[in-house]
């Protein structure tokens, strides 16, 4: 079996026309613009129609990556999409984005759950894939329609989500590669932090409440990431022999702004060297990752050849970090200046 080098060619990202600001917000609960701005860093979030579900934004995620790259689809012999919000529980979204997207039948299809940790799950299995010699061609989509289970009467949750989609092409390249190192860490006991409810009425011993909705202990989870996130940046560096001075860009999960401040001072990282989606987006769960990095790249910020730093953490509890060489192929036609 022939063994290659895999590398991000392409990328592509889609956000709903609809904006839900702040102000919107304030007519449904108990809120206002400046505490979320303050809290948070959010000012608007983009909410999908009631018609549309997660495999439609990530059809025009891909139908965007296409039109700017200039490349066919029909050839990809894997998809990958990292949700929390499928359209189904079966089939995947990846199956019915083989249908949507035209794809081969040849190609295989799988859903990933790692709630906003999944896009950089997926692009580890899409780089072991491709590096391995079992495929060629790799679309890993993030992507989540949040709104469809955030609970609009719960002040604490229904401030932070948006809904979203990204995807990356990743292809076997005999020379270049867009990996350099991995880390990923999982601490189950934390899972009743954040869930959505399944089959299952307890996790660990405790009772879950069954809303239909998104469940969320937002002070759990914001002392888990603060005190795990900054040591599993430190190790995924120490992986690669590298240091903060070497990271071009750090993107991590824009869960809320007031996470991702301390996780910077920890790990010394510059803010102005890191790019987050949050603050027109919200929390787009598996999406926020791409969406920031197709920001990074339409304002201007990250260039060919620059090291991104992208890490993921949440529900599971569980977190996966990845150290990108970002070496896409050219544009043919230039991305808007905004979404």
């Amino acid at each position: 079996m022939e063994q290659s080098k895999a590398r991000i060619t392409a990328i592509g990202s889609y956000v709903p026309v609809k904006r839900m600001t702040n102000f919107d917000l304030e007519k449904l609960v108990d809120t206002n613009d400046q505490w979320i701005v303050q809290r948070t860093g959010i000012r608007e979030r983009r909410i999908s129609e009631p018609d549309q579900y997660t495999s439609d934004m990530c059809v025009s995620a891909a139908q965007d990556l296409m039109r700017r790259y200039d490349k066919s689809l029909k050839d990809v012999d894997l998809i990958l999409v990292a949700t929390s919000t499928p359209d189904f529980i079966f089939p995947s979204v990846a199956a019915l984005l083989q249908d949507k997207l035209g794809i081969s039948g040849s190609v295989g299809a799988i859903d990933l759950s790692a709630a906003c940790a999944g896009f950089a799950y997926a692009l580890h299995v899409a780089d072991g894939m491709v590096a391995s010699g079992l495929h060629r061609k790799v679309l890993v989509f993030g992507a989540d329609a949040m709104s469809k289970i955030t609970d609009y009467t719960d002040r604490s949750t229904c401030i932070l989500f948006g809904d979203g989609a990204g995807v990356v092409l990743v292809e076997a390249d005999p020379e270049h590669t867009s990996f350099v190192a991995y880390h990923h860490e999982t601490e189950g006991i934390g899972g009743a932090h954040v869930y959505l409810n399944g089959t299952a009425e307890k996790l660990n011993g405790v009772d879950l409440s069954n809303t239909g909705a998104l469940v969320q202990n937002g002070k759990e989870v914001f002392r888990w990431a603060v005190r795990n996130v900054p040591e599993g940046i430190k190790a995924l560096l120490e992986k690669s022999a590298s240091t903060i001075n070497d990271v071009d860009w750090f993107i991590p999960h824009s869960a809320n702004l007031r996470i991702i401040e301390p996780i910077c001072e920890r790990t010394k990282i510059p803010l102005e060297r890191t790019i987050y989606s949050l603050v027109n987006f919200g929390n787009t769960s598996a999406a926020t990752i791409p969406l920031a990095i197709d920001l990074g790249i339409r304002e201007g910020k990250i260039h060919d050849g620059e090291r991104i730093l992208i890490y993921g953490f949440g529900a599971g509890l569980t977190q996966a970090g990845l150290l990108l060489n970002w070496n896409p192929d050219k544009q043919v036609y230039l991305p808007e200046s905004e979404l």
